[in-house]
């Protein structure tokens, strides 16, 4: 799924103390809104294997969100929502695709990876691929709640990030064909920028 839809779960997830501590929910809707994209910063790494763990912050997240409800803090609050929003990424990609460039081509058997099963998960394609028109309707399920909860400049990142998401999801098919024709013309030192899961085009050139 998109990194932004994950970034808009998390938010989510934050935004469940406006019933509670209101007081807390800024700082918690974007703590959940930076741990909800920070697992695919491993795209750098092995993708949904370095930063992915499905089983590992799913059962973090449980006392963290206990200790949250019995002794709410900016600090506890704020580690509650990060460790949901991080095992809503991990889970909620077993649910997508598989991890590929063309995953609606070549239909890998491999999703996301659990480190506490020694093994990858099968994608489920409830979500046919990152970036599919299903994707952008998730991401409209948890955005469009947040504009009526949000305001400022939390209510315009919300909308940035709908509107990302929504041209990414226009160019998502095409997305291997731009990235091959900004990496012919991208300086061969500058080329240890580009996310490792495009290895196989960076070294096609």
């Amino acid at each position: 799924m998109m990194a932004t839809t994950h970034a808009l779960y998390g938010m989510a997830a934050g935004a469940v103390t406006l019933a509670t501590v209101p007081e807390y929910a800024p700082v918690a809707m974007l703590v959940g809104y930076v741990a909800g994209f920070l697992p695919d910063l491993d795209a750098y790494a092995e993708h949904r294997r370095t930063l992915h763990f499905p089983v590992y912050f799913s059962v973090l997240a449980v006392p963290a969100t206990l200790l949250a409800a019995l002794w709410p803090t900016l600090a506890s609050v704020s580690l509650a929502t990060a460790l949901v929003a991080l095992a809503a990424h991990s889970v909620m990609d077993a649910g997508g695709g598989g991890l590929s460039l063309r995953p609606w081509v070549e239909q890998p058997d491999r999703a996301v990876y659990s480190h506490y099963h020694g093994r990858w998960v099968a994608p489920r394609r409830f979500v046919a691929y990152d970036g599919a028109p299903s994707d952008l309707v998730l991401a409209l399920a948890a955005g469009l709640p947040l504009l009526a909860v949000t305001a400022g400049s939390v209510r315009l990142l919300v909308v940035a990030t709908l509107v990302f998401s929504g041209v990414y999801v226009l160019v998502r098919k095409r997305l291997v064909e731009i990235v091959t024709v900004a990496i012919r013309y991208t300086p061969r030192r500058l080329l240890v920028l580009v996310p490792r899961r495009f290895d196989e085009l960076v070294d096609g050139e």
